[in-house]
């Protein structure tokens, strides 16, 4: 709503600058005060047209002022200074905003540039651990921003299928004595016998060659046998990956196996298209020298075999081509990695990925490694949160059934993980404390309570969810608390927008905080059944539900109706 009336007060700026006869600037920009008893929205095009006109900022928002023709929503304007400030029709404006939050309240019209967005592609080598869940949560949260901004989206898993840690357990289940368990989590086994191999690795360093040569002849050569084995592990370790992404609600519409590229000659292709800048020292190479990358990308291994970056640029190509823009999320340690892809591309007339780099999550113990087996799986910390979150819920609502108990416990425990790795901006590390993603007072649960106060009040009061026409005379007499939270709902399509432009999910996270908080101070201080204003306060609540329910579902979380 506030982007609308953004839209309307830009629009007088323009008709006013036009009358005028001045060169129209570009853009005109508005910020919303701090301070809500200030106006409600302020530009400073007079800083923009100063230059030309030869005269100072305050004149120019005089003169503007003058000639300006307020919409129906604006109720006056003044200066201050250099800054035209604009102040809304509150009951016109108020009323507008009762009518635009429906169930769908948020989403916005079709954008005409469609996105890939590739996030979580965890190599299939075990479970989903703590490293890789900020990338998921990260990478499902603006799927859905994005989605919700109208953007035609679709998102990918790159799966790949041909590293050396595939080869490493393929050896294993060819030479090692190890068991797999059909009772546990295929992914957790997967996970186990890649350690074992590892430990191996470290007292007979020899097998490195058979595991090279395992590489080799699967890319060269693709023997029924071998590729049935590759894929039973790849296949394995997805299923279980898939099983632990759908408990944490984060989806993919597409799984892209890496092999592919190797099978249709893509990968020979693109290194054909890059001849001309390649060379060859046992290994092929492209040196970046000249663009300021001292280190080089190497291509094509001595042995003939292709590395994944190789594959890596075959995929951004097909990227590239199939969607107008391509969003990688990945982690700051690839900052190197992706700076060679993106010159690589360049060089082939590709356009180049539009990157989230996110920094790491560590638990207060340390660090984590797959490799020595150190590490926190995503199933264990949804276990954990689950386990904390049935405990407080058992202490605070024993009245609840077990059953209903386990429910909502789910549902917070889930919700805490994700929001607590969505409320931080990406460049952030993340230590990641229980105490505070599960804080009933200020982390995600105190936002899913807000969402079930919402619902008890308005089952209390019978709310149908039947529109009822405000009369403007009760919209001018709000109270204040009444106002702010009008005011934050109001901001909830700017705030999607905004999201979606930078790419960012933490503003979103940090907006349905702030409306919970606003909220709760409206339920706790201003009677609801009883006030005399029933139909308009119940209104205002179901308004209140459906925002909250829909910026945390933007985040891939539940909101119950109870806790």
């Amino acid at each position: 709503m506030y982007r609308k009336l953004e839209n309307q007060a830009a629009e007088t700026v323009r008709a006013a600058i036009d009358k005028l006869k001045w060169d129209m600037p570009v853009e005109i920009n508005f910020e919303q005060p701090p301070n809500p008893d200030m106006e409600d929205l302020a530009t400073n095009v007079a800083f923009q047209l100063a230059g030309n006109l030869k005269k100072s900022p305050a004149d120019i928002s005089l003169i503007i002022l003058e000639n300006l023709e307020l919409p129906p929503l604006i109720d006056r304007a003044e200066t201050k200074g250099p800054y035209l400030n604009f102040f809304i029709n509150q009951a016109r404006f108020f009323q507008q905003v009762f009518k635009s939050v429906g169930e769908e309240y948020g989403q916005l019209e079709l954008q005409d540039q469609s996105i890939i967005l590739e996030h979580t592609s965890a190599n299939p080598n075990g479970p989903l651990h703590i490293g890789h869940i900020r990338n998921a949560i990260i990478g499902d949260s603006l799927s859905r921003i994005l989605r919700m901004g109208g953007y035609p989206l679709e998102t990918q898993y790159y799966v790949n299928d041909m590293g050396r840690q595939i080869a490493m357990i393929v050896w294993g289940l060819q030479n090692l004595d190890y068991q797999l368990d059909p009772k546990k989590k295929p992914d957790v086994e997967m996970g186990k016998l890649y350690f074992q191999v590892n430990q191996t690795l470290k007292s007979n360093p020899e097998i490195k060659t058979e595991i090279d040569a395992i590489l080799k002849t699967y890319e060269q050569e693709f023997p029924p046998q071998l590729e049935e084995l590759f894929k039973e592990v790849v296949d394995k370790c997805l299923a279980g990956v898939m099983e632990t992404s759908q408990r944490l609600h984060i989806h993919h519409d597409k799984f892209v196996w890496e092999s592919r590229f190797i099978r249709e000659g893509r990968v020979d292709a693109i290194l054909q298209e890059l001849a001309g800048y390649t060379q060859e020292n046992e290994v092929l190479y492209l040196d970046l020298n000249q663009f300021g990358v001292e280190k080089e990308l190497i291509l094509r291994r001595s042995d003939g075999t292709s590395l994944y970056s190789t594959r890596d640029l075959a995929y951004h190509e097909e990227k590239a081509v199939k969607a107008d823009i391509s969003i990688d999320i990945l982690g700051s340690d690839h900052k190197l990695a992706l700076e060679q892809l993106s010159l690589a591309l360049e060089l082939v007339g590709c356009k180049k990925p539009e990157v989230i780099f996110y920094e790491f999550i560590t638990l207060p113990e340390g660090s984590i490694s797959t490799r020595r087996g150190v590490f926190i799986s995503v199933d264990d910390l949804m276990d954990e949160a689950v386990k904390r979150a049935l405990e407080e819920l058992e202490k605070r609502r024993p009245e609840l059934n077990k059953k209903e108990q386990i429910k909502i416990a789910e549902m917070i425990g889930i919700g805490a993980i994700r929001y607590y790795i969505a409320r931080l901006s990406p460049e952030k590390h993340i230590v990641f404390k229980w105490e505070e993603a599960l804080s009933f007072e200020r982390g995600c649960a105190s936002i899913q309570y807000a969402h079930a106060r919402a619902c008890k009040l308005l089952e209390k009061g019978n709310y149908s969810g039947a529109e009822v026409e405000i009369d403007l005379n009760s919209l001018k007499e709000m109270e204040e608390m009444e106002v702010d939270l009008i005011k934050t709902i109001a901001r909830f399509t700017q705030v999607i927008e905004e999201s979606a432009e930078a790419r960012r999910v933490h503003p979103v996270a940090q907006y349905v905080l702030e409306l919970a908080g606003v909220f709760n101070r409206f339920y706790k201080s201003m009677p609801v059944l009883g006030s005399g204003k029933e139909d308009l306060r119940l209104m205002l609540v179901d308004k209140s539900r459906i925002t909250i329910r829909n910026a945390l579902a933007l985040l891939g979380i539940e909101s119950p109706v109870s806790m």
